[in-house]
């Protein structure tokens, strides 16, 4: 397919940054608009220039544009130059897989577009978070996206622990060899009975959806993890603890000098127990 194909039924290609996703793993996910922007593009900016050249043989695209890398290293770098383009013509950014700026290069050419006035469209396409999400078999109505869980277990584990509440599901990506001292830890914080999904080689050959309690996860994933690793957790609900406790630590943020109404409030957070509840109780606990 030369990049003079024409693409019935597709708008011409805007001036401009346009970014655009790609597929997962699986080819057949590439959209027409993608395959236009690959031909018809003045500039491509890839995060792995060789992939990109084989993702458009493979679909049998010719790009007659130039190719430039731009990933995680030199994109700020490239940022500038790439903007001048754009303001000339068409710069496509596409990263290895997915979405750009999903965990993925291309946030500095589109803050430097927005910055110099210059238009930025996008191409909708694959990204393994919603997929993640869709395929979890878990309550995702509302959810946050939390990237790449930490590496360092210190920071892990804290990461982990201001999930503790949260009531939304959380997806995030992470590394197979890190997988299962992850979900360890997520067992440890979180609960070992809270349920979650383990997504890998999402739509390629060997895609598998591992869904269950994260105590079994944790297990599962010392001989199991391979390929691309998504996650999803469960929301989380209020932290269960007695009104008698949440006086205790009241009394004692009172006696480190927090005022009472901010004590309660701080004791109170990401529990059942209402601020005006436990105030009273501490009241009462005073005059008892």
């Amino acid at each position: 397919m030369s990049a003079n194909f024409t693409f019935p039924n597709l708008e011409p290609l805007p001036r401009g940054v346009v970014l655009a996703a790609t597929p997962l793993g699986n080819i057949g996910d590439a959209s027409a608009r993608l395959m236009q922007a690959l031909a018809q593009a003045d500039v491509i900016a890839a995060e792995d220039t060789r992939r990109t050249r084989n993702l458009a043989a493979a679909l049998g695209v010719e790009m007659t544009g130039q190719v430039v890398s731009n990933f995680d290293h030199n994109e700020a770098e490239r940022a500038a130059e790439l903007i001048d383009a754009a303001r000339r013509g068409t710069v496509l950014v596409v990263t290895d897989a997915g979405m750009p700026l999903v965990s993925d290069p291309g946030h500095s050419i589109v803050a430097a577009a927005a910055e110099a006035g210059v238009p930025v469209t996008c191409l909708p396409g694959p990204s393994a978070a919603p997929t993640a999400l869709a395929l979890s078999g878990l309550g995702v109505g509302h959810f946050i996206f939390d990237a790449f869980a930490p590496r360092k277990q210190g920071a892990r584990r804290a990461w982990l622990e201001s999930l503790r509440t949260e009531p939304r599901a959380v997806v995030f990506f992470e590394s197979p060899h890190r997988l299962a001292d992850t979900l360890a830890d997520a067992a440890s914080i979180l609960g070992p009975e809270r349920r979650a999904a383990v997504c890998r080689e999402l739509t390629k050959t060997y895609e598998e959806v591992k869904r269950g309690t994260l105590g079994e996860l944790a297990e599962w994933a010392v001989d199991h993890a391979r390929g691309e690793i998504t996650v999803v957790l469960d929301g989380g609900g209020p932290e269960e603890v007695s009104l008698d406790d949440l006086v205790a630590r009241v009394t004692e943020l009172v006696a480190d000098g927090v005022r009472a109404k901010d004590a309660c409030k701080q004791a109170a957070a990401g529990t059942a127990v209402s601020n005006r509840e436990l105030y009273d109780a501490y009241l009462a606990s005073r005059e008892g």
